[in-house]
């Protein structure tokens, strides 16, 4: 349990480069809170990700004219995860809402998480029903990688959800139990248990600024996800290599019973295509399966190190 005098909800927002969007979201969450029937403590924690605009800037001036708010500074720019990560262990309340600060996480939502909290679940998670101002790559993309990642891992994570959700007091103490550095924070909230339930929405437009996720970041992301929690690459791997084995021993026999037999007729005259293609491929399983070992490797080469997940210049507080 909380200590006497800590607020019962904190939001965690993490925020890199979101200078237009720091009053906007303010104005919201703050309005959203207050009107609530309950009329909940809370704080809003805002943790800036060694933003390179007037992000900070911005939120100093709103810390002058607003209460609750709770300004975290990282020393650099550690992205977005270990942003989030930064907000959720600083967090101090009850229940512990994490979302993102281009106002594509509508805060109207909060109402219906609380709702679900009080009913007895420990995670409220949001499910997107529609995404506007998305291209149709990006809709494929994201489709395709949480569809793949719930078949290659154990860990049952909801399809179509972010980081948008509202987790416990229990459920944040266990997370701060998982100290590893490639974090996927919805895959750790599903691994970690405890009751969960979704709750649907329609993911609004970016209100300003520039995506923090363009195309490699997302790649990064969805290698980050699939190695926290499968190995199965590393199975595939080795069970590729078991197939090309025994493609390879087919051909040989093939090769061997046309050289003692003469199956094939007089006019086959083996040529070095078949030869190269056979070594091309075979080299490119061969890298593959070297680059799925290097990246699980080079995870176990982080972690070794034991460097802090991320470092705090300053808290500032209304």
């Amino acid at each position: 349990m909380n200590a006497e005098g800590d607020p019962l909800l904190s939001i965690v927002v993490p925020v890199y480069n979101e200078q237009g969007n720091v009053a906007p979201l303010l104005e919201r969450l703050t309005s959203t809170l207050d009107a609530l029937p309950e009329r909940p403590d809370y704080e809003i924690v805002l943790v800036n990700d060694g933003s390179s605009d007037g992000t900070g800037d911005a939120i100093r001036a709103e810390l002058r004219r607003r209460p609750h708010l709770v300004l975290v500074n990282l020393s650099r720019n550690f992205g977005h995860q270990l942003a989030a990560t930064a907000g959720i262990e600083l967090a101090r309340g009850a229940a512990v809402i994490l979302m993102d600060g281009d106002l594509q996480d509508p805060p109207e939502l909060i109402g219906a998480f609380l709702a679900k909290w009080r009913e007895g679940f420990d995670v409220v998670y949001a499910v997107r029903r529609t995404r506007k101002g998305e291209s149709a790559f990006k809709l494929a993309t994201a489709g395709f990688f949480y569809r793949t990642i719930k078949r290659l891992t154990r860990v049952a994570i909801p399809v179509d959800t972010g980081d948008f959700r509202l987790m416990s007091r229990r459920v944040v103490d266990a997370l701060q139990r998982l100290p590893e550095r490639h974090r996927f924070l919805r895959g750790m909230v599903s691994w970690v248990g405890f009751n969960q339930t979704g709750v649907e929405y329609d993911r609004d437009v970016r209100l300003s600024g520039a995506t923090k996720y363009p195309l490699p970041k997302m790649v990064r992301f969805a290698v980050d996800g699939i190695t926290s929690f499968s190995d199965i690459p590393l199975r595939f791997a080795s069970y590729f290599g078991f197939a090309v084995s025994a493609v390879a021993f087919v051909y040989a026999l093939i090769v061997v019973v046309d050289k003692l037999f003469g199956v094939n007729p007089p006019a086959y005259t083996p040529g070095w295509a078949s030869t190269i293609v056979a070594v091309v491929f075979l080299g490119g399983v061969q890298l593959i399966s070297l680059g799925i070992l290097g990246e699980y490797l080079g995870r176990i080469y982080d972690e070794v190190k034991g460097r802090p997940l991320y470092l705090i210049d300053d808290i500032e507080r209304s």
